[in-house]
């Protein structure tokens, strides 16, 4: 089984912002990567990005920036 390491977690209300936020990252050479939403968590449209935990300031900077919207960052275990 593979170990759980510690997480972020963006979450969006719409598909159209999850692939917006997954081609601005990707365009700012962020690490991470969109996947189906934890099940974890019970919110937005079933899509998420995920990266590392010290990465959690820099993507609402640039998501923030960028002026795509999301729902809420959260720290998870996966």
């Amino acid at each position: 089984m593979r170990e759980k390491k510690l997480r972020i977690v963006v979450v969006f209300n719409t598909t159209t912002d999850a692939m917006a936020a997954e081609v601005c990252l990707k365009k700012h050479k962020v690490e991470g990567r969109l996947i189906p939403l934890p099940s974890e968590i019970s919110a937005g449209c079933g899509m998420s990005w995920s990266s590392p935990p010290d990465l959690s300031e820099e993507i609402e900077e640039i998501l923030k920036t960028e002026g795509i919207r999301y729902e809420n960052i959260y720290t998870v275990y996966m």
